[in-house]
């Protein structure tokens, strides 16, 4: 039996200042993060809300949000006979608080009062830093059949896999009736573990995986999310409200199997994203049943001149010149790639305008390179953030294997991975220090 969405209130969590992605979150919050060239990472949670049927959403931000909210206000407009909307509710100083969020939880109850409306049952509590693809209208089905207070969604991962997440313990009916965050110990795994029978027979084949993994998606009755919040000073949901539900409440699970990926890190982001580029990627921007929504822009068809493109996705506007090499690779919106260049194995978000040559001319620093990628450049390894400048004959690689390096003007590492923050300027010549 399906349950409507009209009494469904959905909470999406913009976080706080995410050290773990810096040098991307200089400038902007963790959701406002470009993802595979032409979306941001709040179009995720939200377009899985929209393909729900869910179309009541609240974005809970407090940190270098105003590229966010730009981007919110200029996408997600809803016509007036529908009732929906997806509106900012910022952190803000009050006569009963003046501080700033302190936690998931915190930031929720500072703004029970939006919740508490009338004609909302359901409170769905959603990340705005995950990349995955889910239906919720499942999910509540599930949460009304099983007469929940509160419902967690599970992936099934190897007990190796487990010492990064928070695993759940459920009895034979689905109920949850212990969790671990982060166990690091066989002994400790023990005690958490799901038998892959259990999970075979609620069809997903388990495939070797013995442990359930909180995926940071929860579905609460409203009621009980209010009590919850006013009777407690929890600030996280995942490492206190959760684990206390756990004793007081009837708190489900909702198995997904589909791909899940936590955008918490420098390394994770990266490889999340070239995993995209793959002929068979593990989540598919293309699915006609449920698209990601964006901002429209009005741009023209990428403009390819001589050049090779192996494994990789190309957004709008851009222009590629002869002999240019892109392999492996993500090339945002309005890039600019020279002729010889070469780009692998890279993240080139790309630019937020055009700069004509006249413009250049008219107002460019001397010695300055244009927005883009100068002729003969190489690009390897590296997460060039909007609006850089990379002169010519430039080398940008981290050929000693360095795993994090301090910030200088020309960028950093992170795990691994050369990043480039915004505006960033490379002149002509440039190369990694040996």
């Amino acid at each position: 039996m399906k349950y409507g969405m009209k009494n469904v209130l959905a909470t999406v969590l913009g976080g706080g200042q995410a050290t773990e992605l810096y040098p991307l979150t200089k400038f902007r919050s963790k959701p406002a993060v470009p993802v595979a060239g032409k979306y941001r990472l709040i179009d995720i949670p939200l377009s899985n809300c929209i393909n729900s049927g869910l179309n009541r959403c609240y974005v809970l931000t407090q940190f270098n949000s105003v590229s966010l909210h730009r981007h919110i206000r200029s996408t997600y407009n809803f016509d007036p006979f529908g009732g929906g909307f997806v509106e900012i509710l910022a952190a803000q100083q009050t006569l009963g608080n003046a501080d700033w969020y302190q936690g998931t939880a915190d930031a929720v109850r500072r703004n029970l009062r939006y919740i508490e409306q009338p004609g909302v049952e359901y409170v769905l509590v959603l990340s705005g830093d995950q990349l995955y693809r889910m239906n919720f209208q499942a999910m509540l089905d599930s949460h009304v059949a099983a007469g929940a207070d509160v419902t967690i969604a599970a992936v099934p991962v190897h007990g190796r896999d487990a010492a990064a997440l928070g695993i759940m313990r459920l009895d034979d009916a689905g109920r949850v009736i212990g969790f671990l965050e982060k166990p690091q110990t066989e002994r400790e795994l023990r005690h958490v573990r799901t038998p892959p029978k259990w999970i075979d027979e609620h069809g997903i084949p388990s495939r070797g995986r013995d442990c359930l993994a909180n995926m940071g998606i929860y579905l609460f009755n409203r009621d009980t999310l209010s009590e919850v919040l006013r009777k407690t000073d929890y600030r996280d949901f995942g490492k206190e409200v959760f684990p206390a539900s756990i004793r007081a409440r009837r708190v489900q699970v909702y198995l997904s199997d589909s791909y899940w990926e936590d955008i918490g890190t420098i390394k994770s982001f990266y490889e999340a994203n070239l995993a995209l580029t793959r002929p068979n990627a593990p989540f598919d921007l293309a699915s006609v049943e449920a698209p990601i929504y964006s901002h429209g822009r009005f741009l023209p068809p990428t403009r390819f001149d001589g050049a090779t493109v192996r494994g990789s996705l190309v957004a709008d506007g851009s222009m590629i010149e002869p002999d240019a090499v892109i392999e492996g690779s993500i090339i945002g919106v309005r890039c600019r790639i020279g002729r010889g260049v070469t780009v692998r194995d890279s993240i080139i978000m790309g630019n937020d305008l055009y700069e004509t040559p006249e413009q250049f001319a008219a107002h460019g620093v001397e010695g300055q390179p244009p927005l883009g990628i100068g002729e003969g450049s190489h690009v390897e390894g590296a997460i060039v953030d909007k609006n850089c400048r990379i002169g010519r004959n430039v080398y940008v690689a981290n050929p000693q294997g360095l795993e994090n390096t301090d910030e200088t003007a020309h960028g950093m590492i992170r795990d691994g991975v050369v990043v480039l923050s915004k505006d960033t300027v490379l002149p002509d010549g440039w190369r990694v220090k040996e």
